[in-house]
């Protein structure tokens, strides 16, 4: 847990969000599936002019109604109330209603012509022995609105078949032009401005448009579970605000940054200074992006101006990298260190002593030193070798800044993350990285170390609590401890990348025997670009190796067991 007085922002309790149901009427038209949207009143105090799905509010009233409500046996109470809210509001805003007569057949238009749409709502169904068809409406997705709105709410999103014989007339007081459309042209007519929608809609959209057909859905629905929960958080790029879900590359940044949901975090990626991530953590990307750094190679400064800074991989020889690093530090960097000797991360660890000598202050520079497996180019020699699990500090007392080295070979032998054990953050270096997988190399690679420190890490973020990883290229990667996608999560999710690859890789090699990886690469690895088979080869010839130790030690072990 990050200090809280290390965060950047003082805390903001967001708005409690009340509960809401929103329900998705849908169709197999004749093009595809389609689904019923409607306008909000230009005048509404929550997303105004917006298309939306017909819902609102959870009343006491819903919660009181399940006696006069069909149910599955899996739906538990609260998917009941939502269930209710949801066939309720339809009926005010859209005049559909989801029920049964006595005699089991679906309400149709005459029921609902004798039905006020202002009056009470479950009386009136109970007067006429009207069902609510409960059973028949499904969980998709589940909303809480941005933590930065000053109105928000906790929507379940369900589905619905549209009754035959109904046809939705919108009240025209909160709901206007109910229109059906299917999910691909309204998300292409939003794109085109043309069809305003806001964050939540298109993404349940953007889900909803891989389906063919009602049944699809709704075969996806039968587990009772939401197809994802997600409370999105927003930021600015390229000067608008964006909003991005748990899953998405930036999630992690604005929860570390943000985490009570400010909007006050630039996403854009830039060379110039130094972006403060926490009182006592800024990153500064050199001006080296391309197809193996991404958006360029992320230096960290830990520390404050009382504290002095510890300067995590310089970069690449890059004076001018290396001078706005300095300068971000006030020239006071304490401890220069390098979680590995790749070229982009450690050749300018030099450069930066030297300008701190030329102030007065010469840092030692740490790390491990390259093994002689290494390429010629990642040659390192660090001032004093770090060991597994030693600790570098400035400060004291409430502003001690501790980093624990973790050794974690597998992208290079000499690797090291760092630990910053007051905040419990984790500087990744290159084992794990945003947005992408990192290259495993041998011989200075090795994928069975890659993948044991992997669980190492695991481990680690587990016992001491850790939600976020710095990786030394793109956003902060995690959210809170304890939360989907924090970062034991991310880990297992790329572990789990990797044991999938190379379950292709070893299904490809067992149906071409006599293959050699330039056989294997095309089939192993179809689902990416050809311009990066090259550097998929590299990682493919670990996986093989891995698999073939395995299947040596395999025959050692039924060898051994037979003598």
């Amino acid at each position: 847990m990050v200090r809280p007085a290390q965060r950047l922002h003082a805390f903001r309790a967001p708005v409690t969000p009340r509960p809401a149901a929103t329900v998705l009427l849908i169709r197999d038209g004749a093009n595809g599936l389609e689904v019923l949207m409607t306008r909000r009143s230009p005048t509404a105090s929550f997303a105004p002019g917006a298309f939306v799905f017909p819902g609102g509010a959870i009343d006491a009233a819903d919660a009181a109604a399940h006696v006069h409500a069909r149910r599955r046996a899996t739906q538990e109470d609260s998917r009941l109330t939502q269930a209710i809210a949801a066939i309720r509001e339809s009926f005010e805003e859209l005049g559909v209603l989801l029920a049964r007569r006595a005699d089991g057949r679906h309400a149709d238009a005459e029921d609902v012509a004798v039905l006020d749409r202002r009056g009470p709502f479950f009386e009136q169904c109970l007067a006429r022995r009207l069902v609510l068809a409960a059973d028949e409406v499904f969980l998709l997705t589940h909303w809480i609105t941005d933590r930065d709105l000053p109105k928000r709410f906790d929507v379940s999103f369900l589905v619905a078949r549209m009754p035959e014989g109904q046809h939705p007339e919108a009240d025209g007081q909160e709901q206007f032009e109910p229109v059906w459309v299917r999910p691909p042209e309204a998300l292409e007519r939003h794109r085109a401005g043309q069809f305003f929608m806001i964050f939540p809609t298109i993404r349940t959209l953007e889900r909803l448009a891989t389906y063919a057909c009602i049944e699809d859905v709704l075969a996806e629905c039968a587990g009772e579970q939401p197809w994802f929960v997600s409370c999105p958080r927003g930021a600015f790029v390229r000067g608008q605000d964006q909003r991005f879900m748990e899953h998405e590359l930036p999630f992690g940044e604005l929860a570390l940054v943000c985490p009570d949901g400010q909007m006050l975090h630039h996403l854009d990626w830039q060379c110039d200074k130094a972006v403060p991530l926490l009182r006592n953590v800024a990153r500064l990307t050199c001006s080296n992006p391309g197809m193996m750094t991404g958006p360029g190679t992320n230096s960290y400064l830990v520390g404050d101006a009382q504290t002095g800074f510890i300067a995590i991989d310089p970069g690449p020889v890059s004076p001018e990298h290396q001078r706005r690093l300095h300068e971000a530090a006030h020239g006071d960097i304490r401890f220069i260190v390098c979680t590995h000797s790749h070229p982009d991360h450690s050749p300018g660890a030099r450069i930066l002593q030297e300008m701190c000598d030329r102030g007065g202050r010469r840092p030692p520079l740490l790390g491990m030193a390259s093994l002689p497996t290494a390429a010629s180019h990642s040659a390192f020699v660090p001032d004093r070798e770090l060991a597994d699990g030693e600790r570098i500090v400035v400060g004291e007392s409430e502003h001690r800044h501790t980093l624990r080295a973790v050794h974690t070979p597998g992208h290079a032998a000499n690797h090291l993350c760092f630990l910053l054990e007051e905040d419990r953050l984790l500087f990744t270096g290159d084992h794990v990285l945003n947005g992408t997988t990192p290259v495993i190399d041998p011989p200075d690679g090795n994928m069975t170390a890659y993948l044991e420190s992997l669980d190492r890490l695991i481990a680690l973020c587990e016992r001491e609590g850790v939600g976020f990883l710095l990786p030394a290229h793109g956003h902060v990667l995690g959210n809170e401890p304890g939360q989907v996608h924090d970062a034991p999560d991310a880990i297992r999710r790329l572990r789990a990348h990797r044991l999938r690859r190379e379950a292709k890789i070893l299904s490809v090699m067992r149906k071409l025997p006599g293959g050699t990886p330039d056989d294997w690469l095309p089939h192993a690895y179809d689902d990416v670009p050809r311009k990066l088979w090259p550097v998929a080869m590299r990682s493919l010839i670990a996986h093989v190796e891995r698999i073939r130790e395995g299947e040596h030690a395999v025959r050692e072990k039924n060898g051994s067991d037979t003598r």
